[in-house]
């Protein structure tokens, strides 16, 4: 079983420099924070205390008091080549941005090569008193953070997590990703759509995992045997490229769902590269919604939610945890889906491939487009 959170053995705190030193605990604020109330016999002692104990100050409770500006940590595992493209990531920061400004709270925001590198930053960050907690974004199905973060005592939400979760210290802020995936499902299905392609992220993470279950669930409840989910690093050119094979396959299938906006942009140009026309041949649904998904042609229906606010309940969760409250769980609305021009009947018969024995169309090749 990991230590209680804030572990004094771990990281001292006032209490215990009072209890060694054998004065008030407001004695000890006095005393650390250059006050008058204490003798300098007093103020001696409790800093030479403090001293062999390794007490720092925690910037957050100076924060609170008005005495100095608090830092609240951010670290992401992911490709970095995949994040300046990522829509939800940028609204997420944004409305975390928003609720730290309201506290003069500053955002440390780092990103890692690996979950490993990860938990190495937050036992730097809490070693040197860096930050006083972290958001935590993409939860593992096997995710050694939490335990982590409830051994170190750094308060923490875990953005995207079970509202569930073993690690009662931590706080969490959740989507319903079956709800949402189940929707999509159900509109895709109400569209004649029976062979169904997710084209989903990374394979380890804990939303992948429940998007992709929820979706095997679905195929099974309503007896679809051509549902499959195919793993991506998130980006575009990989997008692309699973776009370009699923579609190759006979038969093809009539509906893909993209786990972002970018591959779902990247697969309605591969598409059409390959002669299929949107939604005629085949219907595109992104996960998250964005300008980009209105700025293409066909529109692409997509999963919209408010990120921002996704962003700002968790900053407001994890400022709940440094005034002194409890964890807890938080759940936002489930994501709703957007229909827009990349969405329709499925195609029967399926179409091939360009450059698979497909006859050109009459007047030429064809486009994306409704």
């Amino acid at each position: 079983m990991p230590p209680t959170r804030r572990s004094p053995a771990r990281r001292p705190t006032m209490k215990d420099i009072a209890r060694r030193a054998g004065v008030s605990e407001s004695a000890v604020s006095f005393a650390l924070n250059d006050r008058p109330g204490v003798s300098e016999a007093t103020r001696a002692r409790v800093r030479r205390v403090a001293e062999q104990l390794g007490w720092r100050p925690s910037t957050a409770a100076r924060a609170l008091s008005g005495e100095g500006a608090a830092t609240v940590g951010f670290v992401l595992a992911r490709p970095a080549h995949t994040l300046g493209v990522d829509s939800f990531f940028l609204q997420l920061v944004s409305g975390i941005q928003e609720v730290l400004a309201e506290r003069h709270l500053g955002l440390l925001f780092q990103v890692a090569g690996d979950v490993a590198d990860e938990c190495a930053v937050y036992r730097r960050w809490w070693a040197e008193h860096r930050v006083d907690g972290v958001l935590v974004v993409d939860p593992r199905a096997t995710d050694p953070r939490p335990a982590l973060l409830d051994e170190l005592g750094l308060p923490a939400v875990v953005i995207g997590g079970e509202p569930d979760g073993c690690h009662p210290g931590l706080s969490t802020v959740w989507a319903d990703d079956a709800g949402a995936m189940a929707s999509v499902v159900d509109e895709l299905t109400a569209l004649g759509h029976r062979r169904i392609v997710h084209i989903a992220g990374l394979p380890d993470l804990a939303h992948t995992q429940r998007r992709t279950a929820t979706l095997r669930a679905e195929a099974e409840r309503r007896g679809l045997t051509e549902v499959r989910s195919v793993t991506t690093d998130y980006s575009d050119t990989q997008g692309a490229a699973v776009t370009r094979r699923v579609l190759a396959a006979s038969p093809a299938p009539t509906a893909l769902i993209y786990d972002n906006d970018v591959m779902a942009v990247a697969g309605l140009s591969a598409a059409a590269d390959l002669g299929f026309r949107v939604p005629r041949d085949v219907s595109v649904v992104s996960w998250e919604d964005s300008a980009l998904c209105r700025m293409v042609t066909p529109r692409l229906s997509a999963l919209s939610r408010d990120s921002a606010e996704f962003g700002r309940t968790a900053a407001r969760e994890l400022l709940s945890l440094l005034d002194g409250g409890p964890a807890r769980s938080a759940a936002v609305p489930v994501p709703r889906l957007t229909g827009r021009g990349s969405t329709g009947a499925a195609a029967s018969p399926p179409p091939v491939p360009r450059g698979a024995g497909r006859r050109p169309r009459p007047g030429g090749p064809a486009r994306s487009g409704t």
